[in-house]
């Protein structure tokens, strides 16, 4: 057997002789090495490093022969590190960690081996050492294995030895491989392979293969699968009195959750959120355990489960610390780092004071937390804020405003109201709510900017709209409206105030005062929705409705361009008077008119407006709730309100408007419908194309099906008799059990849901008959809504008898016969109705036949007219240019003409003469005939006595022509002359 001098002696032994050199092989080893062209004495001295096997290391200082040999271990073990300067290659890994294990083991009888421990830790801070590109994957499994191993050696009880382990986890999370310059790439690490020794020279010959460094993903990916976050989370424990090493710890764990979620989650599962809390307030004169503890809870915050996060803190002792380590900061930082890290601790105190369960209030940690909200506003005495004082810098701003959103947070809580209401809470909010000194002229120092302040007061307003409901006895204590309408009265003057805008609150309100009053009236808007006639009785008896008409009109008359900001404040202002007036009598008919003039006039608005984005949907929303709250109900404003055509403008409204703005319009119309006079409105109301009221509600009936999925033929008729008015989501409904009694059935549902019902009610007003201008489309649908409630209540009972049947409810036999009976009848209804719709669609048909028909005869007449026309222009133009055709008709117009004239009388016949005596020429239409006038005996005179006159008609007809007397002797003319 060896000794251990023999097993720890030179690998390299050299005997000369005459002629020979006697060389012990030994195997290759690499050599890492950062080659550079003018440093050869580091080259020699790296390649001249013996080779150390590292299992033959492990092997000798667990061999139990060599167990006390405690120089030669560190001996060795000092080799080892010498030779892996550059870096653990990822194939000794294991070896390596083994070491760790062996060392930190022998530490604990030996100490000398931590300095051996400590000296190979500085190694791990470099990156790993791969030979091959496949070495990462190959040795993946092997490389998590050992980092989580690393964390296992903070059970080493040596502070070099943790105080390394922590640095040099910082080093490997946080290097990044540097590019080498391309003279010495291709030598940044030999491996040697065989070495020969000459007695005259040193001579070497070097066969390298180069050694690359592991990517940083891959250092990161595997240092976050170990594990490593968790261990030193759980390694806190060991470290109850060592500050500095909790510290470094700290240190640790604040860089690895930094960046890293599956780090942050890793902290999370070991309880890590609640053990950093409850070691935050330990004796520290450097600060830095508080520091470090607040970022880590931060990085959990953000990049972990803030759910997780808010339950590990949300118990008492947590709740302890954190209110310990704030007063600290509160009452005795006095440096920028100390405001800040108290702002920080105020914003995880806010996030988990979301939590409704913790402890805020049994740690009086509330209470303390409301005495800074309300100071300075309040006065106090209290010893925490006695000598406390707040600067305009910007820590100190920021803890305000913290402060003031602290309080909506813990709003929420409704055990936390008797102590807003202790700590008068509403009154300081009310306080920075006012203006300030140079705002409205008054002497009054302020330790805030006029910034400052107006964000303040832009932030208690928001702060304000949401308190200010939950304590209404205080807020009308406090004069609240008075505050608001004073504050909305300085927002309308024109005074040389400039908004600064800067906040989150301010924007849009830059240069001007509308921030301020955007914000002051979403808070009336809280108020007033509250329906508390204690509050509105206040604002109408201070004249808040005249002030708000007053506003809007303003804006109105104003030609400035309207933003999303400005709409904002006009729907605020007319929900604020919808509220006002709405079940009230009397206050409608005040500003009954005013209100009338408002409303028309947003009626008025562009369609195109509508769909700009800006908000103009919800003004009009807001404009018919106005309508249906503030002129609906009073007789004498609805008569103002139909005089200036606002039913007409309500009805073109829905003819234009979307879909889900229809119910808003129809419950509307259908209450205005109590007043006589809307009915010849709506009859009179005309749409484009000639649409009729009634057609346009029976088109959104048709609509309302489709969306609803009813079914329906292509022709609008029914198709089911037993389910005539079903709706998809109601016959697909698969009911496992009975609904339960407090929650309305599908069908109940469908009433308040869909328009059906309001169109039903509307044509109950109008009558279902004497409708003009419907189309046969409308009659069918006509005859569906005609039947709606007879339709609906067969819909009710069908529900309820499902439903006993789900229960296994069987009712009794009258019962049973009465539900069938009312199934029969409405299903015989339903059949009828499809009746009647198809002689409908069979009259309509017979009437479409018939005016096909004359539309027919009338094309063929047109037609032939046509073929007429041309027929007889291609015989004229034939006639001009053809001489043989123009003869053929001279000679067919000859024929007619001589077919025209009487025919030759029998020889037999007797003739009587036509001549009589005294002859009167007449001109009949084309032929003058001479007739003989009675003789003179019989007139009395004689003939040269006698005026005859001829009277002519022209061919072309015409009126009769008066001819000059007769000079010529009436025997000229022949009896049948034709002129």
């Amino acid at each position: 057997m060896l000794t251990s001098a023999a097993m720890t002696k030179s690998y390299l032994t050299t005997s000369t002789g005459s002629k020979s050199n006697i060389h012990r092989k030994k195997n290759e080893f690499p050599v890492i090495k950062h080659l550079k062209d003018n440093d050869l004495q580091d080259q020699q001295e790296v390649l001249a490093t013996k080779y150390i096997e590292i299992s033959r290391v492990i092997h000798y200082i667990e061999d139990p022969l060599t167990s006390t040999f405690k120089e030669r271990h560190i001996s060795l073990l000092k080799k080892v590190v010498k030779r892996c300067q550059k870096g653990f290659l990822l194939k000794e890994l294991a070896d390596i960690f083994k070491i760790f294990d062996i060392c930190a083991e022998k530490s604990k009888d030996h100490p000398e081996y931590s300095s051996v421990i400590c000296d190979l830790l500085k190694i791990f801070r470099l990156p790993f050492l791969k030979e091959k590109a496949s070495d990462e994957l190959t040795y993946e499994q092997t490389v998590k294995e050992s980092l989580s191993q690393l964390g296992l050696l903070m059970r080493v009880p040596h502070t070099d030895v943790r105080n390394q382990i922590c640095d040099s986890i910082i080093s490997f999370y946080c290097s990044v491989t540097s590019k080498p310059s391309l003279d010495g790439m291709e030598s940044l690490s030999k491996h040697a392979a065989t070495s020969r020794i000459s007695h005259r020279h040193n001579r070497i010959t070097k066969h390298s293969t180069s050694l690359h460094p592991t990517r940083p993903a891959f250092r990161v990916r595997m240092l976050e699968q170990s594990g490593l976050a968790e261990t030193l989370v759980l390694s806190m424990t060991l470290l109850q009195n060592q500050v500095a090493v909790k510290s470094q710890v700290l240190h640790t764990l604040q860089m690895l959750s930094s960046s890293s979620d599956m780090n942050c989650s890793l902290i999370l599962k070991a309880k890590g959120a609640q053990q950093i809390c409850f070691h935050m307030n330990e004796p520290d004169q450097s600060g830095q355990i508080l520091f470090r503890s607040t970022e880590i809870l931060w990085n959990l915050l953000e990049r972990g489960s803030k759910e997780e996060v808010i339950s590990q803190l949300s118990n008492m002792d947590c709740i302890m610390a954190l209110k310990e380590a704030f007063l600290h900061q509160l009452l005795n930082g006095i440096r920028r780092y100390d405001h800040q890290l108290r702002n920080d601790l105020l914003v995880i105190i806010t996030l988990i004071a979301e939590n409704s369960k913790t402890p805020l209030i049994d740690s009086l940690f509330t209470k303390q937390l409301i005495l800074f909200v309300t100071f300075p506003e309040i006065k106090s005495h209290n010893p925490l804020v006695r000598n406390l004082k707040f600067s305009n810098n910007n820590e100190d701003f920021e803890m305000k405003k913290l402060l003031l959103n602290l309080v909506v947070v813990m709003s929420k809580d409704v055990s936390t109201l008797p102590l807003f209401k202790e700590g008068h809470v509403v009154l300081a909010l009310l306080q920075l709510v006012k203006p300030t000194a140079s705002l409205v002229g008054q002497s009054r120092t302020r330790s805030w900017t006029p910034v400052q302040q107006e964000e303040l007061q832009l932030q208690a307003l928001a702060s304000l709209a949401t308190v200010a409901p939950i304590l209404v006895e205080d807020y009308m204590t406090c004069g609240g409206n008075t505050s608001l309408l004073l504050l909305l009265e300085w927002c309308v003057d024109r005074d040389s105030f400039f908004g600064h805008g800067h906040s989150f609150h301010g924007t849009g309100g830059r240069g001007s005062k509308k921030a301020q009053m955007r914000y002051c009236l979403r808070l009336l808007r809280s108020m007033v929705s509250l329906g508390n006639q204690t509050i509105h009785q206040d604002l109408f008896d201070q004249g808040a409705v005249g002030q708000l008409l007053g506003i809007l009109m303003q804006m109105e008359s104003t030609l400035e361009e309207e933003d999303i900001f400005t709409l904002d404040i006009k729907v605020d202002i007319q929900l604020i008077l919808s509220g006002l007036c709405e079940n009230d009598q009397h206050r409608k008919e005040l500003f009954g008119s005013e209100v009338v003039n408002m409303t028309v006039h947003f009626l008025k608005m562009s369609p195109e407006k509508f769909y700009s984005g800006l908000g103009h949907n919800r003004l009009i929303l807001s404009t018919v709730d106005c309508v249906w709250s503030c002129i609906v109900g009073c007789y004498t404003t609805e008569d103002v309100f139909l005089e200036k055509e606002g039913v007409f403008l309500l009805l073109d409204l829905l003819n234009w408007s979307p879909r889900n703005i229809h119910s808003v319009v129809l419950g509307t119309l259908l209450d205005l419908c109590d007043n006589p006079k809307t009915m010849s409105h709506i009859l009179a109301w005309k749409g484009q194309k000639g649409l009729s009221a009634p057609g346009l509600l029976l088109q959104l009936w048709r609509l309302e099906e489709a969306e609803m999925g009813v079914r329906r033929d292509d022709y609008g008729r029914l198709t089911d008799p037993k389910k005539p008015i079903l709706c998809c989501y109601q016959e697909g409904e698969d009911v496992v059990v009975p609904p339960s009694a407090d929650r309305p059935s599908a069908s109940v549902m469908e009433v308040f849901e869909s328009v059906r019902a309001k169109i039903y009610s509307i044509f109950c007003k109008l009558g279902f008959e004497a409708l003009s201008e419907l189309s046969t489309e409308d009659y069918i649908t006509l005859s569906i809504v005609t039947r709606y409630l007879d339709f609906k209540v067969g819909e009710v009972w069908a529900e309820i008898s499902r439903e006993l049947s789900l229960e296994g409810v069987r009712p009794v036999t009258p019962d049973n016969q009465t539900q069938e009976s009312i199934a029969m009848m409405t299903e015989d209804t339903a059949r009828r109705v499809i009746a009647e719709q198809s002689s409908l669609l069979e009259e309509q048909k017979k009437e479409d036949d018939s005016d096909e028909k004359h539309l027919y005869t009338e094309i063929c007449s047109n037609w032939k007219q046509q073929e007429l026309t041309a027929q007889s222009w291609e015989h004229f133009v034939a006639k001009t240019s053809n001489y043989k055709i123009l003869k053929e008709t001279k000679q067919r117009q000859q024929n007619y003409i001589d077919a025209s004239k009487p025919k030759p009388q029998h020889t037999d016949a007797i003739f009587h003469t036509t001549q009589i005596p005294g002859l009167q020429t007449t001109t009949f239409c084309g032929r003058v005939i001479t007739v003989e006038s009675t003789p003179v005996h019989l007139t009395g005179g004689p003939l040269a006595n006698t005026e005859l006159a001829l009277w002519r008609v022209p061919i072309q007809g015409g009126a009769l022509i008066k001819l000059p007397p007769l000079t010529v002797d009436p025997e000229d003319f022949s009896t049948d002359t034709v002129k």
